[in-house]
């Protein structure tokens, strides 16, 4: 393995290049016309350039990629996390282009990147489960019967989902069909596929995975569990390693059933089995990532145990550089730093990152994708940066944590970081006496109400790029520039004005009409969920916008009837504008 293609973006590709560089691997990175500054095009011996800026575009294009990887002369790829990096077609396109891929087999993602075939694989190797249908449904009618039969709470979960994308929780039978749909279209726009089945849903529970790796001479090692029950939206904020307040025997269970699981499915790479731990101490299997995890960093730190490094090893043939699960040392704490108002219900907050300081001193890691100036982009996850915080103890590393999150300061996009410090002082999460936090605690029980970031400008970064053609010493070449910039100059050599980034954009001395149904975010228009004309009450649902891969809906300011609808599906809109009335 010379030289190998990273496969994504952001901090993930940063810590994939620097691994390659600690092995003494040459790296190329990939970008989107947004990320042409990105920190990870600098952290790659080569970049290039994927020409666009939606993920269909770049980072989810094959047949770019390949190219890419052609042109460079790359032998290997690495997917990262995310996009495709368990996509199974495009694990086997890598390989039958003569390339290396880091990663499990095709097969092995094929089969437990479907939950549903994932969980035959967990009934064979004996692992504890959840009810669930037998296979995809097909329809919100099937789903409604599941929930008929099985009960309520059911989730509708993505069959090649992740990171709680694709996953909807059904707590009244009236909510099916929007679930079903919205699991749908979440699936389809973050994974492609839009296969959905149902199952019971553990109110309340813990979430605790096992990070394993396994080698092709059928060594297989449970680095370490996690606890990752601090969710938003089921999406992770905090993670924390090793899983606390286990008992010996929910331990044991966790990691058997992990390696039960992967030698079941013939795995080798690195990947993570999840599981449930509901409020009776009971242990149910949740689904196998086959990728390496955000929060890896604090499996890292607490065992010793460099998982890029490994996953070189393993790709490469040679066998795992440990062969017995590791005792945890110290305990480690990951804080997930996303462009979000907390304020104003975890919104994203696209724009571009005006300062950007982060803490240092004993056990303080922090692995991000920005720094001061970068752009932060609608259409990507709003994942900024991962505090990692490490300690001799969870007591010291919450003290260290409480240092380092006062200490770190970023600007110019609203921050999960006042909600981190609020977390850090709730006694559901720091008690040494055990962890009351749950999968649901966010939305039932943090009490703290973090008022709306005031310095948040909502006008989303266009990142719209244009290529002109120069000569250099002769040579033609072709070179990409922002759009504006260009528009700028060509104004100049007219003797006009500059134009401002919102010159172009409707806009108004005066604040909107009280009829003006407005805009809580900057994204794109999903759907209506009811049609021009309609009678409303407030409060009621009107339309679904999605950004930064998350779904919002936008609800009624009050009742009346919902006229003038200015924004149709796939339009983009920005925070603050008109998109409907209702008189």
């Amino acid at each position: 393995m010379r030289k190998v293609l990273i496969a994504n973006r952001g901090e993930i590709a940063v810590r994939v290049a620097r691994a390659c560089n600690d092995a003494g691997i040459a790296s190329v990175a990939v970008y989107a016309d947004i990320d042409a500054d990105a920190l990870h095009v600098g952290a790659a011996d080569e970049a290039y350039s994927l020409g666009g800026n939606s993920p269909a575009e770049t980072y989810l294009n094959v047949g770019k990629l390949l190219e890419v990887a052609a042109r460079s002369g790359a032998d290997a790829v690495h997917p990262g996390y995310g996009f495709l990096s368990e996509n199974a077609d495009f694990a086997q396109a890598v390989l039958d282009a003569g390339l290396e891929w880091i990663g499990p087999s095709p097969e092995s993602i094929r089969q437990l990147g479907n939950k549903i075939t994932a969980r035959e694989i967990a009934v064979r190797a004996g692992a504890p489960l959840v009810s669930g249908s037998d296979g995809p449904v097909s329809s919100a009618a099937e789903a409604r019967v599941f929930a008929e039969q099985h009960g309520l709470p059911a989730a509708i979960k993505a069959a090649f989902g992740g990171g709680g994308r694709g996953l909807k929780v059904v707590r009244e039978l009236a909510e099916v069909e929007e679930a079903f749909d919205s699991a749908v279209r979440e699936a389809v726009v973050a994974f492609g596929r839009g296969e959905c089945f149902v199952e019971q849903y553990l109110d309340r529970p813990r979430h605790v995975e096992a990070q394993i790796i396994a080698d092709k001479h059928g060594n297989v090692v449970v680095v370490g569990t996690r606890d990752c029950s601090l969710q938003r939206r089921h999406q992770k904020l905090v993670e924390e390693a090793p899983a606390p307040f286990l008992t010996g025997q929910q331990r044991t269970s966790i990691h058997d059933a992990a390696k039960a699981i992967v030698r079941e499915a013939g795995y080798y790479g690195a990947g993570t089995v999840e599981f449930l731990v509901s409020v009776t101490g009971a242990v149910a299997f949740l689904e196998v990532n086959t990728r390496l995890q955000v929060e890896h960093p604090i499996t890292e730190e607490t065992s010793g145990v460099d998982l890029v490094q490994e996953q070189f090893r393993i790709a490469a043939g040679l066998p795992l550089s440990i062969t017995e699960d590791p005792e945890a040392k110290g305990h480690s704490f990951e804080f997930r730093i996303n462009a979000e108002d907390v304020g104003r219900g975890f919104l994203p907050s696209p724009g571009t990152v005006a300062a950007f300081d982060i803490p240092s001193g004993p056990g303080i890691r922090v692995d991000t994708g920005v720094r001061a100036g970068s752009t932060v982009a609608p259409q990507f996850d709003s994942l900024l940066a991962k505090l990692i915080v490490t300690g001799a103890d969870r007591q010291q590393a919450i003290r260290r944590a409480r240092r380092a999150l006062a200490d770190f300061r970023i600007q110019g996009v609203a921050t999960v970081l006042p909600f981190h410090q609020a977390v850090l002082e709730a006694r559901d999460f720091t008690s040494p006496e055990g962890l009351a936090v749950h999968t649901r605690w966010i939305e039932t029980d943090f009490a703290d109400r973090i008022p709306a970031d005031p310095a948040y400008n909502p006008v989303a970064p266009s990142g719209s790029r244009r290529t002109i053609t120069v000569d250099v010493d002769g040579k033609r070449l072709a070179l990409g520039l922002p759009a504006d910039l260009l528009d700028g100059w060509a104004r100049s050599g007219q003797g006009l004005p500059a134009v401002s980034a919102q010159a172009d954009a409707p806009h108004s001395d005066h604040s909107p009409a009280e009829s003006a149904l407005v805009s809580s975010m900057s994204g794109t228009v999903v759907k209506w969920l009811v049609e021009p004309g309609a009678d409303v009450a407030e409060g009621d649902p009107l339309v679904v916008l999605e950004a930064m891969k998350m779904e919002s809906q936008v609800p009624a300011h009050r009742g009346g009837t919902l006229t003038e609808v200015l924004s149709q599906a796939g339009g983009v809109v920005t925070a603050g504008a008109v998109l409907a009335h209702i008189e």
